[in-house]
């Protein structure tokens, strides 16, 4: 149906959602391209220091083995010390690919950890299941992906070694010193060359992975309009609530007109109950104002009540507009409203002789 297609971008909710969830997007490409560039560096920088390592070891061991009393034992000492001088030699290089890698991962996914990602999950070993990602479209981008860049990749290797191959042809004889490091400045040159083409390449699918992400969280308009009632209420049900609190509202205004001091008028658009008691408050409040048929209903329970009315139009749309309900008058009103009030305490004062 037209109504169920996701052409709706996902609401800030949604992807906050999915991201407690774990599913944000990252282009591991990327991790991988900037993360073989550092190590190689490393090893580019670490270089001297390896060379001289192994060269000390070879020293040690070969002089060693020209011993006339060279054992089975020895040899397995040997071993054992070669291969803790192995582990030692790569150590600072794994750290600083897990390190790099773990690193860019974060920036990527903006510190995000879900338990949900980590929960067991019988999909993941449903063979169906996974069948099913296996011939998914995605699973045949990422196929598409690495044959490329296999193909690249390898271009490059056949480039730089039939372009090293007239050297390599001239080195018989050569110093096997100048002979190693003349191999691993070339090794390091084509590395050079793959981490720039494997960046440029990651920088697109970085943007691939951002889009494919954004299109699967997609919504449609009706799960927008049920998010927003979760969210924020259903727009009707609010409706009516406020419109019950408007009429609880009006009632206990129109319940307090009776105990008001006088109704300023203009003379039908607007109404506005003005109360004074000196022991509660500082000036003259507003107990009830309102236009239209809500200032006809003002007027009404005030002549039910005897209360004073009195057709001042400045006034009564400057109180209707600047004062809220059980708010004092401002000072810009005082004389007016004190005008008023004396002229309701001499009719009171009138009335009370008579």
């Amino acid at each position: 149906m037209a109504g169920d297609s996701k052409t709706e971008k996902a609401t800030p909710k949604k992807k906050e959602d999915e991201r407690k969830k774990g599913n944000v997007f990252q282009s591991k490409d990327i991790i991988n391209a900037l993360g073989l560039l550092i190590l190689f560096s490393a090893i580019s920088i670490l270089g001297p220091y390896f060379f001289a390592y192994i060269k000390q070891t070879l020293v040690i061991y070969i002089g060693n083995m020209s011993q006339e009393s060279f054992t089975v034992t020895d040899i397995n000492k040997m071993s054992q010390d070669l291969t803790i001088r192995g582990v030692v030699m790569c150590i600072p290089l794994a750290v600083i690919a897990a390190v790099t890698g773990f690193l860019f991962s974060v920036v990527q996914t903006k510190f995000n950890f879900s338990k949900d990602s980590m929960k067991f999950k019988f999909s993941r070993i449903n063979f169906f299941s996974g069948l099913k990602r296996f011939i998914s479209i995605k699973s045949l981008v990422e196929l598409v992906k690495s044959m490329f860049k296999i193909a690249i990749i390898a271009n490059i290797v056949y480039s730089d070694i039939k372009a090293e191959l007239p050297t390599i042809l001239k080195m018989n004889g050569s110093d096997i010193t100048d002979a190693v490091f003349w191999v691993c400045g070339t090794i390091f040159s084509m590395i050079i060359k793959i981490s720039i083409f494997l960046i440029g390449f990651s920088v697109l699918d970085y943007l691939y992975q951002w889009w494919d992400h954004e299109r699967k969280l997609r919504m449609s308009k009706q799960e927008v309009k049920d998010e927003y009632k979760q969210t924020e209420g259903d727009p009707q049900l609010k409706g009516r609530i406020k419109e019950k609190q408007r009429k609880i509202a009006s009632m206990r205004m129109m319940q307090k007109i009776p105990t008001a001091d006088a109704v300023v008028r203009n003379p039908t658009h607007y109404a506005v109950a003005i109360k004074y008691d000196p022991q509660k408050y500082g000036a003259p409040v507003v107990v009830a104002k309102g236009k239209g048929h809500v200032a006809l209903k003002i007027i009404e329970i005030a002549e039910q009540n005897q209360v004073t009315i009195t057709e001042n139009r400045p006034l009564a749309r400057g109180l209707y507009g600047a004062v809220e309900i059980d708010h004092e008058i401002p000072a810009e009103f005082y004389q007016a409203v004190a005008e008023v009030l004396a002229f309701v305490y001499s009719l009171k004062k009138r009335k009370s002789i008579l």
